[in-house]
């Protein structure tokens, strides 16, 4: 017989009227009155301590969530669904249901990312939820397929009643119409939630060694530990087998280590061209510590590739979120003046990003999309597209989806040319990256996106330039990757020329109309600045001046930052892209 919970003693079990704990029962009839008026006593303690927490937090807490020894002490959850389900689920109506192994990761703003374990995908049309241990849920929206690993990615939000217990566990995927489905086992829903600052996230295998992506190691300024400090620990899955390799080199969230022996994994039943790439995991070690850093990332060996296309002479990486409405004007553009290949970091867009680069693909662009889920980590992105291209691109343009090359020499063509950008670039050899300064666009008294694009919208600017954007050759990066977004740290032998604003220059729609630059409250990709709503970090240039903390518009938002009219590379492109239509003067890349 199963023994009575805390939660069947406060609500006294089924059928048992006011039944007391068989222990109370046991006792002599005066002992059994005075249990009985301590139980009491008991109970309207807690009924008042209750009633002082629902007072307190606004917020709906249970009686039976005070007790839940999994919410409150990290015990084991099976025994408290299990007295609660003869209410939910009278006789033998519980759902079927089936436990789906995952991974969770707590990122900020209370956002989740569920990474399933298992390397079989799921349909995206159906309806999923996160079901969290104490029977909280959220919508869980469907994220991403991991190319390398073919895993499926959920993203929901951590409920705001779960933020108040400790630890913080992780939810379950579970498809709707089983929301309310009980475990497999305890172990299975007692994992607490991985911490996005402190994870390894990612990696990258080249022909001399393993790239592997990690957080809150070292300082993202500047202050890196020696290699010596760590070991990259390869670890097979399906047994206890481990193998660590040396830590070549240290920067930002970047560790080069060696490949490891792959024959040590096979008495646990790995084949080196099969099933190694996913069934082996990979980490950080710290001896010193005598840590390992948690990790989501598995083990890829080098692939020599066959057939390999031409290798482009410039390329254009960028790391994206929901700009899909921009895209079309940037890669039109930028195409007709030398980029060949383009390569995007979707940072989990969910605005039809898919749907506008397929149709560039069928117009004969070459555009490619790299799953990018991991939030603030342009750096690392930028350094992964240059290994990502190392093989396939001689030159990497760095710009964002709002950011224009110009050089005014070229307002007097009447046509682009696709080697204008090669322009841009010195013949010295000694040059391994140019910097181009930014001049930075107002909203131009646009309230909203410019139908004809941002070129032809936003022709006001502030006077000074800020910022610059690069432009790399591959092959001349340190080994360490190590960037600052806008420039890469170069091998000893080359260096870096700034042009002058007359030969080249990027005009950055920056400050567009408000419906459109609200959005980056909401989620930036920028490293620096953390959360637009707090107030870190309040004099980075990636802040907008005067705006503050709060994402209201401001008064006048739509006349500010016009200090210069410059239509330059308005007058430039409606000469190249402009074209007639019966409803007026329109663009190519206008729909």
């Amino acid at each position: 017989m199963k023994s009575p919970s805390t939660y069947s003693v406060l609500h006294g079990g089924a059928g048992s009227g006011t039944q007391l704990s068989p222990i109370i029962n046991l006792l002599p009839e005066t002992m059994r009155r005075s249990a009985s008026m301590t139980t009491l006593t008991a109970f309207i303690s807690v009924f008042i301590f209750v009633s002082f927490c629902l007072y307190s937090t606004r917020g709906p807490i249970y009686v039976s969530d005070l007790f839940n020894p999994l919410v409150r002490h990290g015990g084991s959850l099976v025994h408290a669904i299990q007295d609660e389900l003869p209410d939910r689920y009278p006789n033998d109506s519980v759902p079927e249901y089936s436990y789906v192994d995952s991974v969770s990761i707590l990122f900020p703003d209370w956002e989740v990312l569920v990474i399933v374990t298992d390397a079989t995908p799921v349909t995206t049309n159906e309806n999923f939820i996160c079901w969290y241990p104490n029977g909280e849920t959220s919508p869980a929206r469907f994220a991403a397929v991991l190319p390398s690993t073919n895993q499926s990615k959920f993203k929901c939000e951590f409920p705001k009643r779960n933020r108040r217990s400790r630890p913080y566990l992780s939810p379950e995927i579970r498809r709707s119409s089983h929301r309310g489905s009980s475990p497999a086992s305890a172990a299975e829903t007692n994992k607490e939630l991985m911490k996005w600052n402190f994870l390894a996230y990612e990696s990258f295998s080249t022909e001399d060694d393993v790239v592997l992506f990690v957080k809150g190691v070292n300082n993202r300024q500047g202050v890196n530990r020696s290699p010596q400090d760590f070991k990259c620990l390869f670890r097979h899955v399906n047994g206890s087998t481990a193998v660590g390799t040396e830590v070549t080199s240290s920067a930002q969230e970047l560790f080069r280590c060696r490949h490891p022996d792959l024959t040590a994994f096979r008495h646990d039943g790995a084949q080196d061209d099969e099933t190694v790439p996913f069934k082996v995991k990979v980490s950080l070690e710290i001896p010193q510590e005598s840590a390992v850093v948690p990790t989501v990332a598995y083990y890829t060996p080098w692939r020599r590739m066959l057939n390999q296309e031409r290798k482009s002479q410039m390329c254009a990486a960028t790391m994206i979120y929901n700009a899909a409405k921009f895209l079309r004007e940037w890669v039109m553009y930028h195409s007709t003046i030398g980029v060949d290949r383009f390569i995007l970091y979707d940072n989990d867009s969910d605005d039809g990003l898919s749907a506008a680069v397929e149709e560039l693909i069928k117009e004969g662009y070459n555009v490619e999309t790299v799953t990018w889920v991991w939030p603030k980590t342009q750096e690392a992105g930028f350094s992964h597209a240059a290994l990502y291209a190392n093989h396939s691109c001689t030159w990497m343009m760095y710009v964002d989806v709002d950011e224009f090359v110009f050089s005014p020499s070229w307002a007097s063509s009447s046509n682009p040319s696709d080697h204008m950008l090669m322009t841009l670039i010195p013949e010295e050899s000694t040059v391994g990256q140019v910097s181009i300064r930014c001049n930075e666009f107002g909203p131009s008294n646009q309230r909203s996106h410019p139908q004809q694009g941002v070129t032809q919208g936003y022709t006001c600017r502030r006077k000074s330039a800020n910022r610059h954007k690069s432009i790399v050759l591959i092959d001349a990066i340190e080994d360490s990757l190590l960037n600052a977004i806008h420039h890469f740290r170069l091998k000893r032998g080359y260096r870096s020329k700034q042009l002058s604003l007359q030969t080249g220059v990027v005009n950055h729609y920056k400050y567009q109309a408000w419906s459109e630059f609200k959005v980056k409250f909401r989620r930036r990709v920028s490293t620096y600045v953390v959360d637009w709503m707090r107030s870190l970090n309040p004099m980075s240039k990636d802040r907008t001046p005067g705006l503050g903390f709060d994402p209201v518009e401001p008064d006048g938002w739509e006349n500010r930052f016009c200090e210069v009219r410059d239509d330059q590379l308005k007058v430039m492109t409606q000469k190249w892209f402009g074209n007639q239509t019966g409803s007026g003067h329109g663009m190519a890349w206008q729909r």
